[in-house]
């Protein structure tokens, strides 16, 4: 689930936001993300780390070359020629979990209750800095085939290139840490995000910093902040109830599915009446079992996104009550049923400046030299607000998102050398954090003070997303609170009049 919106070119401060309401009501907040980002330095560090002479680290980048050359690179292949969607990524996971045991990782399956999402902890590693490395391998789910139209097929491979070189590092220098290798089934569907329920029951805890890769069109990084890729995002299921007859006699029966057709009317209606960034998507996967039959049940099934949280609250509002008026309207019951959400993450300049300056010195195509909008480093938002991390992003394909082009460019040349390459430079900053104590207080320095101004900015917003009053009643209720805090105000001002006079 990858998207590059388009932005005008501005500092990194103002990109911080994506709307104008949002830029005005968080200016205070834009400013000092703005200092804390000049005091970190995350340009000066990236050239720090990527320019000088290691050869401990250049032999970590040269064994993940080796690694997605000799072996793994077919094995993105392999994956790629056999999709499987979330939660039956079966076959797909077996291939990862056997060749994480053989190389001296003890594997745990089904954690979260989730029955293909693993943990892998390295057997060899010493307490230190717990280096964590995500891969994902569910496909998508196709009208005429089920694709790997994101690359998800390669994330596995890539990642365990990059896992192992750095582990074998540890292991053969001595150097205190260890690796953690997290598999994270489904990220291309809800119900709900399976890192929100992994992360709920403990399953990244004790992880000090994540990579993870994933396909793109261009070479590119984040700025720093605080976004997703894909907006906020809830997942709502709509199930409409009613009664069923003979469609000749259809009087006798209550029609879930008129309901519903009623119910994307009244979602159309409110259209002009919600932020023009909105996105309201939806698609109706039941609606009846036979033409003959009034249909007793259909659901919708909607993605409400919106690039924040606090406007998307009231979009909610609108979107359910839309529902129940198309119930009432038609006579049957509505259910509604949030399945699933995805939230604004972190992301952190200093790691993202060290993962994109050595993409670029290890010669990756199609740079992208601005920063991109702010997102984090995975898409729940769940985990990236909590963990700082990286996500890097080497041109791997010519194709759109969620096409079959990008599934074909996985095994031309353009997917490899990109792969290969994420595969490297994840193994060296993986390197850098275990060895380099600065490196590593920047980005907690960075990380801790981005996500206390993150809690400013929601605050910020409430105030700025007023709901219209609609009616007498609504303004009348306003006034009277507001005469309310006044009066309460004044008497807050004025001192009280003492009843005995005060002895002279």
């Amino acid at each position: 689930m990858r998207f590059t919106f388009a932005l005008l070119v501005l500092p990194v401060a103002l990109a911080a936001q994506e709307t104008p309401t949002q830029r005005a009501a968080a200016a205070d907040v834009v400013r000092r993300m703005t200092e804390l980002h000049k005091t970190v330095d995350a340009a000066g560090l990236a050239t720090r780390l990527t320019t000088r002479v290691s050869p401990a680290r250049d032999a970590v980048m040269a064994r993940a070359d080796e690694l997605w050359k000799s072996e793994l690179q077919a094995m993105s292949d392999d994956i790629t020629k056999h999709p499987e969607i979330g939660f039956k990524e079966t076959r797909s996971v077996k291939i990862l979990a056997d060749y994480l045991t053989a190389h001296d990782f003890t594997v745990e399956m089904g954690v979260a209750g989730l029955s293909t999402a693993f943990v892998a902890r390295y057997n060899k590693g010493t307490p230190g800095p717990n280096l964590g490395v995500v891969l994902e391998y569910d496909a998508l789910r196709g009208t005429v085939r089920d694709y790997h139209g994101d690359q998800h097929s390669a994330q596995g491979p890539v990642g365990m290139a990059a896992a192992i070189a750095v582990a074998e590092f540890l292991t053969r220098t001595k150097t205190p840490g260890t690796v953690t290798v997290i598999g994270t089934p489904a990220e291309e569907m809800m119900p709900p995000p399976s890192k929100t329920v992994m992360h709920e029951k403990g399953v990244f805890t004790g992880v000090d910093v994540f990579v993870r890769s994933h396909s793109s069109t261009n070479t590119q990084r984040p700025a720093p902040g605080f976004g997703t890729c894909c907006l906020n995002i809830d997942g709502v299921r709509y199930v409409f109830t009613g009664a069923p007859a003979h469609q000749m006699m259809s009087w006798e029966g209550r029609d879930a599915l008129s309901a519903v057709v009623r119910f994307f009317t009244n979602v159309d209606g409110l259209r002009k009446s919600i932020r023009p960034e909105a996105r309201i998507q939806g698609i109706i996967p039941e609606g009846g079992k036979a033409p003959n039959v009034v249909p007793d049940r259909a659901v919708a099934d909607f993605y409400i996104r919106y690039p924040d949280e606090v406007y998307l609250a009231q979009i909610r509002q609108l979107i359910d009550d839309a529902a129940r008026g198309a119930a009432l309207a038609t006579g049957t019951k509505v259910s509604i049923e949030p399945y699933g959400s995805m939230r604004d993450g972190i992301s952190t300049g200093a790691l993202n400046e060290v993962a994109f300056a050595y993409l670029k010195k290890l010669g990756a195509s199609q740079v992208l030299s601005e920063p991109q909008k702010p997102q984090g480093w995975e898409e729940t938002g769940s985990v990236s607000r909590d963990i700082p991390g990286v996500g890097f992003s080497a041109h791997t394909s010519n194709g759109g998102f969620h096409t079959y082009e990008m599934e074909a460019d996985a095994l031309t040349d353009v997917g490899h050398r990109g792969f290969r390459l994420d595969a490297m430079g994840m193994a060296a900053l993986l390197h850098d954090f275990a060895t380099d104590a600065e490196f590593r207080a920047r980005v907690k320095q960075e990380f801790s003070g981005t996500r206390a101004l993150f809690g400013e900015y929601v605050q910020a917003l409430r105030k700025a997303y007023p709901v219209p009053e609609v009616g007498a009643e609504a303004r009348e209720a306003r006034e009277a609170r507001e005469a309310r805090e006044a009066n309460n105000l004044m008497r807050s001002l004025v001192p009280p009049v003492p009843l005995v006079p005060p002895l002279l």
